[in-house]
């Protein structure tokens, strides 16, 4: 399923980000990432094996600068808000909706100085059967 390759693109098509998104897990420096997070559940299961699914995803940012921490999740955030429409390539799902389930929020300050702030979201969507 290419849901969070689609979700990275429509991100990354901000003009004013400063930082790319990619899949995974926070670097040892600055970075902007997007996951799933637990607790996705199964809402509807149609005859051809298709289901109607809860998704929840994570976007978290690293940085030692927490105005751009701010700027860029809440950049994100007001994105997010804004998707009607995610389209699969391998037609492997049919978005339904996307809900901010929680705004940028502080997470970690280290002795480092790195900030880790985060962004949750869940993804209402169908999953092919035949998957």
């Amino acid at each position: 399923m290419d849901f969070i390759e689609r979700i990275k693109d429509s991100v990354n098509s901000i003009d004013e980000l400063p930082i790319k998104l990619r899949s995974g897990y926070l670097g040892v420096s600055e970075s902007l990432v997007i996951y799933s997070s637990a607790g996705s559940t199964a809402i509807k299961e149609y005859m051809d094996g298709a289901k109607d699914v809860n998704m929840n995803y994570e976007i978290a940012m690293k940085s030692k600068d927490g105005d751009k921490l701010q700027q860029v999740l809440w950049l994100i955030s007001e994105h997010l808000d804004k998707v009607k429409s995610v389209i699969s390539q391998d037609d492997s799902f049919t978005f339904n909706k996307l809900t901010i389930t929680s705004k940028p929020f502080i997470n970690e300050y280290n002795e480092q100085g790195w900030l880790v702030f985060l962004l949750d979201f869940t993804a209402n969507i169908t999953i092919e059967g035949d998957l």
